[in-house]
């Protein structure tokens, strides 16, 4: 008999932005799945009207499609198992409950909104707990209060005494006593199902052999599993995942949310993080792959990724380490697709008109996220206004005497040059340093500054003067002249 094929499935709700805890769930499923030649499912959890955002549902796609999670059945492109909205699978959840109370496993609850208030109100109830009082009705009651059309709610019966164990492929045997389990709500007085009942009837009409998802479930798990023996159904394999945590300024560690930085997959993009890098680094949030390797793409996830590599221990969301991920993705991207990301960055600091792949290559070592373009390059479009103090440089040489003669030597030498590349400005500056028995860095110090207005530049005099041509080189070269006096 062959293997039971692995299923997974994300399974979010349209309620917003994608979190980072959701996205690393996500590719866990994924990988989960992919890893052992499996399918993974997208569900979409949508039964929750008062939370829904119009635009989630795109949003959910668009992040799915750009970290590169292709599903293999979804509410876009179907499958055997279907619908896969939950709202449009809405009536198949109360037979299965109506089973359960024909089999004596749950039972109608007719207690109203404001008993259950004043049972909050005790000290036994505060949490939330139920006291069971309609869960031995007799028959008789139980039609007459039908018959009087009395709102209910099916709930389950839960075992009263002795313990629930399960196992988690992470955090091992897990064991809860039932006196701790209140009989959970499985359908609400409008018909719909809780979200613990509608998830095990779709994961197992969907065929869902392996659930991952945050170890803030655990605790929710033995009601999971004894609705699947209440039904003797096969109970899943549990993958529960650790907490990501960040980072306060004060350096106290918390749960990851906004109060840390963006949080969200599209606000890392708007940061100008690559959506290969934050997947990269999501992987590695709470998984250690058998080697040292750090850099994969999601191909080579797919086949290193293995259950067991998934740690027990909290994850520290750290922002330095996303923008280290980053730039390694950018320094290894072929030149003229980061020249295509950097065009909207370039037209933003008004260097849209320069040779955008030459712009490129002079970043392209030295860009941690692609936000960082626009002020390493403004100077391009309009040179700051500088003080001539920026000429003195001690490593170089140069001084407020020596610059203005430097300068001018650089300038008319320029000037005369019947082309202009960046060999050829090269080979200019090599030549003036060697006629004057100069340093490179003596000569191109002031070329520099004159030309930018900033000690530190992407690139250096030649680049500069490259991109910028001719007549803009030459007119600042007069303009630092002029300042220089």
């Amino acid at each position: 008999m062959s293997e039971k094929t692995v299923r997974t499935r994300y399974a979010p709700s349209p309620t917003g932005f994608m979190h980072v805890g959701n996205l690393r769930t996500a590719l866990y499923e994924y990988l989960t799945a992919k890893s052992q030649g499996g399918k993974f499912i997208l569900r979409i959890e949508d039964t929750d009207r008062e939370r829904y955002v119009d635009g989630a549902v795109d949003i959910i796609y668009n992040t799915l499609s750009q970290a590169g999670l292709k599903h293999d059945e979804g509410p876009d492109i179907g499958g055997d198992f279907g619908p896969y909205v939950q709202s449009e699978r809405k009536d198949m959840y109360l037979p299965y409950a109506m089973k359960l109370i024909e089999d004596g496993k749950a039972y109608r609850c007719f207690c109203s909104k404001e008993r259950l208030e004043q049972l909050r109100e005790s000290e036994e109830f505060a949490a939330g707990g139920y006291d069971r009082k309609c869960r031995d009705l007799s028959e008789e009651e139980i039609q007459k209060l039908l018959d009087a059309g009395t709102p209910y709610v099916i709930r389950q019966k839960m075992p009263i005494d002795g313990e629930t164990s399960f196992t988690d492929s992470v955090f091992g045997t897990i064991t809860v006593d039932n006196k701790e389990l209140q009989d959970q709500i499985l359908i609400k007085e409008d018909g719909y199902p809780t979200y613990n009942f509608a998830n095990v009837i779709d994961d197992h009409t969907m065929g869902i052999t392996h659930v991952v998802r945050g170890c803030e479930y655990l605790s929710s798990t033995p009601k999971y599993n004894l609705l699947y023996e209440a039904f003797g159904w096969e109970i899943p394999t549990y993958i529960h995942l650790p907490l990501i945590m960040g980072k306060d300024a004060e350096g106290t560690v918390s749960k990851l949310s906004k109060r840390h930085g963006s949080t969200g997959f599209e606000d890392l993009v708007k940061e100008g993080y690559l959506p290969e890098a934050i997947i990269n680094y999501i992987a590695l949030l709470g998984w250690c792959p058998k080697d040292n390797q750090e850099i994969f793409t999601i191909e080579e996830l797919e086949k290193a990724f293995f259950i067991g590599g998934i740690s027990k221990s909290p994850s520290i969301f750290d922002y330095d380490k996303l923008a280290w991920f980053n730039s390694e993705y950018i320094k290894n991207m072929e030149l003229e697709k980061f020249a295509e990301l950097c065009a909207p960055y370039f037209e933003q600091a008004g260097c849209g008109n320069l040779d955008k792949v030459k712009l490129a290559s002079i970043l392209q070592k030295r860009v941690s996220k692609l936000t960082e373009i626009p002020e390493m390059v403004e100077f391009f479009a309009n040179i700051p206004d500088y003080d001539i103090e920026l000429f003195v440089n001690k490593k170089s040489k140069t001084t407020l005497e020596n610059a203005p003669v430097i300068l001018g030597n650089v300038t008319e030498a320029l000037r005369a040059l019947e082309s202009w590349d960046s060999e050829t400005i090269h080979d200019c500056f090599m030549k003036l340093a060697e006629k004057y028995e100069l340093k490179n860095g003596t000569v191109m110090w002031p070329a520099r500054i004159a030309v930018s207005g900033k000690t530190v530049t992407p690139g250096g005099a030649v680049e500069i003067l490259d991109i910028l041509g001719r007549d803009e080189s030459l007119k600042r070269l007069e303009a630092g002249l002029a300042k220089l006096g």
